[in-house]
């Protein structure tokens, strides 16, 4: 094959958009952990035309509006090279990442509208990386391995896992898919080019308590990899990429120590997962670490060890044909057979009362619990008044669902969930990746995998290694079995096309097998287009005006100085006259905040360690009044740092009043003073 690999930044404002994942309203950026990438994969047949790309971003899910914009973009610059059904675009599923780049309104409400910076740094992230990638294809050859991860992930709702057939749970080991797949890449002569691993698990290792942005447990194992690949070289730079990408993570969790309540400290690992003094809310589960932070470290270093071990004894080379197939569906008027005398259908979206809950991961509001199977009048009647009465037909459809929200049939002011919907499956020789547009449980996944495996067998392509790609597309929720649905916990009540999603997937994805398979792909309907709304630009966020520096000060300034001495494992820490990050995510895509710098007496000059993107670096923006806000930038100082001068140093923007009418934006920098760390 020709192979290509590319990295870009897509981090966006780090500060004030809501982030996307828990769709807690009080949980907005303020600052900056890790940056966020986007991963390019291409890979191609020799003196062919025939191409597949595999984009993995650090963001939450990627949304259609993102899709479409990329597709434009891609269309503009190559011409039909990269298409909808050769183009795969996968979000990791962080949910510490900024939100704002979605059309449908659900999303949009919950991001405070379309947030341009947070949408164009993704698209153009997605875009470069894939420009990389395109530029630096060559010769190489692929090889794929897989394993078992341990002590990484729980099932975070085991008791509608225990609704699937006990026959069908008895072919397997655990109530989670522990397997990692992981395709190694390298050129003609060996060099190592990068890698693509996937495993089933949410990256919600950092909490909904959380305000800096970052890349959570499979952003972290990147992280490893990449530094440990492209040595000497900051975070973020160097050739060698690394993805980790999603999979069949619907009901996996990374807080492997389990549900417990916040206020008593016992269990409430039960079927509505609630707690006897404070319901449902106090009913949180609990990572590996004292804190997310080392929780976060501890599940990314696990993904980590196993993917290094994977791809060092990579050996089964992948080889053969490249073929990609797409189509798009009407999800909400799909006709499943499901034999020779039972036709069934999908419904229009809608969401259960147990969406309202949320999980053990990320509580949700007021007083629903999961696993609601009956609806609550109180909050019935507040959805009519509000947003009108579902339909009969809607409600009929659905059932056991208690719909919340009914947003198959809300439209303004435009459409709140989907109706066209991407299905796609990129074959790269014995590889076939589904890259599904959600979030499938443990055994909806198992069970997609099957059908397309055994379609591929029947069809004269016996052999092929099927993997799941997750959160592609466009985002559709979850996907539950139909044995999972009829209890309605969070899962299922997130199964927005009803009781039968799963079996219309199952049915789609066989058909693209198919085509796959006997090479007729060119055969398949492309199906409707999806729509691109003219979406206002208007937000909830503040406007960004004139800022203000404390009276015989200015921007850059240090407020609290850092010590004169650390040692190893203590955190050097200063804080500045500040000025709102966003200004900075406005004017560049790539803004790098804040460096570590070290004194070189050979060259008498300072030389940058470390910058905003390493995980032991964390930025803090809070604002103050009257325009003025400060920065905290903290060194969590590693062990085996090289003991010598150091300093702290900050770059930013603020903004100026020239007229009234006239603001200019201005950048600007600060330093601590040199400490010592022996």
């Amino acid at each position: 094959y020709l192979v290509g690999v590319g990295r870009a930044d897509c981090t966006g404002p780090v500060a004030q958009v809501p982030l996307m994942g828990y769709a807690n309203p009080s949980q907005v950026g303020g600052g900056l952990l890790s940056r966020l990438y986007s991963r390019a994969f291409i890979v191609a047949e020799p003196g062919a035309s025939k191409r597949v790309v595999f984009v993995s971003a650090d963001i939450g899910m990627v949304s259609q509006r993102v899709r479409l914009e990329v597709l434009k973009q891609l269309r503009s610059k190559y011409g039909e090279l990269y298409r909808q059904d050769n183009v795969i675009l996968s979000g990791t599923h962080t949910h510490s990442g900024p939100g704002g780049y979605f059309q449908y309104t659900l999303l949009w409400i919950t991001s405070k509208g379309l947030v341009k910076p947070a949408l164009s740094s993704i698209v153009n992230g997605i875009v470069k990386s894939i420009d990389i990638a395109h530029e630096n294809m060559k010769r190489g050859r692929l090889f794929i391995n897989r394993g078992t991860v341990e002590n990484s992930q729980i099932n975070r709702s085991p008791f509608s896992y225990l609704e699937n057939p006990e026959s069908e749970r008895n072919r397997y080991s655990s109530n989670t898919d522990k397997e990692m797949v992981l395709l190694k890449m390298v050129d003609e002569d060996g060099h190592e080019l990068g890698l693509i691993s996937w495993f089933a698990v949410h990256p919600v290792s950092m909490n909904n308590s959380n305000h800096l942005v970052n890349s959570d447990n499979v952003g972290y194992a990147s992280y490893l990899f990449e530094q440990e690949k492209n040595k000497g070289m900051l975070p973020g730079e160097g050739s060698f990429v690394a993805a980790f990408a999603s999979s069949n993570l619907g009901d996996v969790s990374p807080n492997t120590r389990g549900p417990f309540c916040a206020n008593t400290g016992e269990s409430c690992d039960n079927p509505q997962s609630t707690c006897p003094v404070g319901g449902a809310a106090m009913c949180m589960a609990k990572g590996p670490g004292d804190d997310m932070f080392e929780s976060t470290r501890i599940i990314g270093h696990n993904i980590y060890l196993k993917a290094k071990e994977l791809y060092e004894k990579a050996s089964q080379e992948v080889t053969g044909p490249l073929s990609s197939a797409h189509q798009w569906v009407n999800m909400s008027d799909v006709s499943v057979e499901l034999n020779a005398t039972h036709t069934v259908k999908t419904c229009k979206p809608a969401l259960g009362h147990s969406f309202a809950a949320g999980t053990i991961d990320g509580v949700g509001a007021f007083n629903f619990t999961q696993g609601s199977v009956e609806g609550d009048p109180f909050w019935d009647q507040i959805r009519d008044q509000l947003l009108g009465e579902p339909s009969n037909e809607t409600k009929a459809c659905h059932k056991p669902k208690p719909i919340l929200f009914n947003t198959g049939e809300m439209t303004w002011p435009h459409p709140w969930h989907p109706d066209i919907v991407d299905v796609q499956i990129a074959a790269i020789g014995s590889l076939a990746i589904l890259a599904v547009p959600g979030e499938f449980t443990t055994m909806s996944g198992r069970r997609l995998r099957e059908a397309v495996k055994s379609e591929f067998d029947s069809n004269g392509t016996p052999g092929m290694n099927v993997v799941i790609a997750g959160l592609c597309n466009v985002y559709t929720h979850y996907i539950a079995t139909y044995e999972e649905y009829q209890v309605q916990r969070y899962e299922a009540a997130s199964t927005i096309y009803g009781p039968h999603t799963l079996s219309a997937y199952i049915q789609l994805y066989r058909g693209l097998a198919k085509a796959i398979a006997l090479n007729v792909t060119q055969e398949l309907s492309s199906g409707p287009e999806p729509p691109l709304f003219n979406v206002t630009s208007l937000t909830l966020l503040p406007s960004l005006s004139a800022e203000n520096a404390p009276a015989t000060k200015t921007f850059g300034d240090v407020l609290e100085e850092v010590r004169q001495g650390y040692r190893e494992g203590e955190i050097a820490e200063v804080t500045f006259v500040g000025a709102n990050p966003r200004n900075s995510a406005e004017n560049a895509t790539e803004h790098n905040f804040l460096t570590v710098e070290r004194y070189s007496n050979i060259s008498s000059s300072w030389r940058v360690v470390l910058n905003d993107a390493s995980w032991d670096t964390r930025f803090y923006w809070s604002k103050g009044s009257g325009g003025q806000s400060n920065v905290t930038i903290e060194w969590h100082i590693a062990a085996g740092t090289e003991p010598g001068l150091y300093r702290l140093c900050y770059f930013g923007h603020y903004k100026k009043k020239l007229s009234l009418f006239h603001t200019i934006t201005v950048p600007f920098e600060g330093s601590s003073s040199a400490f010592q760390i022996t």
